[in-house]
């Protein structure tokens, strides 16, 4: 694999590996969600939240738009629901979900 194609595989994976960015995600596979609401989940200093939004979007995770004087966010792949069930059958039973 090529060394550029590893560390994107690299960024991708610590997009995620957060529990700020964890949760921020899972809330976002339900719906698209504006900056004021996922701080309102997330708590914490809003530039905090901003930078946990613009790590994710950057690593592929998220796509976001403008309506009027909000920025909303939505996931940019709807793979995440697989994943993290693959994760949490390696997290739970230490075994992989294939054969």
């Amino acid at each position: 694999m090529p060394a550029a194609t590893e560390d994107r595989r690299i960024a991708v994976i610590k997009a995620l590996a957060h529990p700020t960015r964890l949760k921020m995600a899972e809330a976002l596979a339900a719906k698209s969600l504006c900056v004021s609401e996922i701080h309102a989940l997330i708590g914490g200093d809003l530039s905090t939240v901003s930078k946990h939004l613009t790590l994710m979007r950057e690593a592929g995770w998220l796509a976001c738009e403008k309506q009027g004087l909000h920025i909303h966010y939505r996931l940019a792949c709807d793979c995440l629901d697989e994943f993290l069930r693959c994760v949490d059958i390696l997290a739970t039973s230490n075994t992989c979900c294939k054969p």
